[in-house]
């Protein structure tokens, strides 16, 4: 445990100097991207979601066992000084027992043109990234991770019917670096439980 207080307190030294020794120690808000409307495309996700969770079963499991129902709550709330968004997806089965808990970090680059999000599955102890932009009426995003089986894999994710009271996410994944996808993955549905936090 220590080792792990230690290796996130050197990463979070390095990234904190990193940022002030890249503005002389005067970051401002501006220089960060405050002004880019883009830091506002993720506010279809802030508030509190309630969710349907279909993940993609085949094979002999699904021919006994049928595809499993899985629910849960999205929760996201704008973070760092208005730059992002910070979110909480928890997953039960039907009986309420825990699946899954990812806890992600959204914040916009700027100076690069796309979204950067950080996820943490803390059931499994294992961090994702990927990087988004939104295309016409979408968010669309490119990551990477390892699955439940500790097998690396590289995700395409979508939002999309994107409204005040809903949306809908799609993942595929590939386990060949995108040679071949095994389309959704996982869809998640969701429907707004409370009006957006602010």
């Amino acid at each position: 445990m220590n080792r792990l207080f230690s290796l996130v307190f050197s990463i979070l030294l390095t990234c904190s100097s990193g940022a002030l020794a890249q503005h002389d120690g005067t970051a401002t808000s501006e220089s960060a991207g405050a002004t880019s409307p883009e830091i506002r495309q993720f506010d279809f996700l802030v508030g509190e979601w309630e969710i349907e969770v279909h993940p993609k079963v085949s094979g002999l499991a699904a021919m006994i066992h049928g595809v499993p129902r899985l629910v849960g709550t999205w929760k996201a709330w704008r973070a760092f000084d208005g730059l992002g968004v910070e979110d909480e997806l928890r997953i039960v089965d039907a009986s309420g027992n825990p699946i899954s808990l990812i806890h992600s970090l959204r914040i916009y680059a700027k100076a690069e043109g796309h979204w950067n999000v950080s996820g943490l599955d803390a059931y499994r102890a294992r961090l994702s990234d990927a990087t988004g932009q939104w295309k016409g009426s979408e968010m669309d995003m490119n990551g990477h991770g390892v699955d439940a089986e500790g097998k690396p894999f590289v995700s395409r994710t979508r939002y999309f019917n994107i409204t005040p009271d809903g949306f809908r996410m799609q993942q595929d994944r590939s386990a060949d670096n995108g040679q071949s996808w095994d389309e959704a993955v996982v869809t998640v549905d969701a429907k707004r439980a409370t009006a957006p936090a602010h």
